[in-house]
C-alpha cells in the first residue's frame, strides 16, 4: 500500500473517480438514446469529437457546446436533454470520503484539480450541497478546473499552472488521480503522485 511522504503539506485531489462516484456508461447510454452511438468511450475519456475536448478546455460556451451536440444529432433535442445526458455519469459523493477530507484539513492544505466543464461544475456542486448542506468549495483552499484554465491534464503546463497559482512547493505536494497518465504528468513537475487504481480505496491511503 502506498504511503504519504512525511514532508507533504499540500494535497491536490482529482474529482471524478476519486471523490465522486461516476459511471461513464450512464452518459454513453444517455447519448445513445439521443442518437449518438458510441461517441464517448469508457476507460480514459477518449472523446471522438472536438466538441467535448474543447468544452473541457473552456474554448466553447455552454450554448456553443449544446449547439455542437445538436449538430451531431439526428433529431432536435432541448438544452435540458443534452445537460441531463452529459451529467448522467455523476452518481454521488460517498460520505466517508467527505469525512476524510474534513480530517485531512487539520493537517494539510487541500486543493481540487479536475478536467471538467461548466455544465458538470454546476451539476456536481449542486449534488454536493444538496447532500451535505454546504458548498463543496468549503473543503478546499482553491478549486482548479480545466475549463477555467484552458488546460487539461495530463499536460505538464496544467499542473505547473496550479503549482504557480497556489504558490506550492512541488516537493511538498501530493497529487491523487484515478488515471495513471495524469499522475505521471504530475510527477514531471516534481510533485509526488498516487494513482488511485480501481483496486485501491482512497481512505486506505491515509
Amino acid at each position: 500500500m502506498k504511503k504519504i511522504p512525511n514532508n507533504i503539506k499540500n494535497i491536490i485531489f482529482d474529482l471524478g473517480g476519486v471523490l465522486i462516484n461516476i459511471d461513464a456508461n450512464r452518459t454513453i447510454n444517455a447519448f445513445n438514446e439521443l442518437g449518438l452511438p458510441d461517441l464517448i468511450q469508457p476507460g480514459g475519456w477518449g472523446y471522438n469529437h472536438d466538441v467535448f475536448l474543447n468544452m473541457e478546455k473552456g474554448l466553447l460556451s455552454v450554448d456553443e457546446f449544446r449547439d455542437g451536440i445538436r449538430s451531431l444529432l439526428p433529431k432536435p433535442v432541448s438544452d435540458h436533454e443534452i445537460d441531463k445526458a452529459w451529467c448522467a455519469m455523476m452518481i454521488d459523493f460517498p460520505s466517508k470520503k467527505i469525512e476524510l477530507l474534513h480530517q485531512l484539513k487539520s493537517k494539510y492544505e487541500l486543493y481540487l484539480f479536475s478536467n471538467t466543464n461548466m455544465i458538470h461544475v454546476n451539476n456536481f456542486h449542486g449534488i454536493f450541497e444538496k447532500k451535505f448542506g454546504y458548498p463543496m468549495s468549503d473543503l478546499f483552499v482553491k478549486e482548479y478546473f480545466s475549463n477555467d484554465m484552458n488546460l487539461r491534464k495530463p499536460c505538464i503546463e496544467s499542473f505547473q499552472y496550479v503549482l504557480d497559482d497556489a504558490k506550492l512547493n512541488p516537493s511538498e505536494t501530493l497529487f491523487i488521480d484515478d488515471l495513471n497518465e495524469n499522475t505521471e504528468g504530475a510527477k514531471k513537475t516534481g510533485m509526488h503522485a498516487i494513482w488511485l487504481d480501481p483496486k485501491m480505496d482512497l481512505i486506505s491511503i491515509f
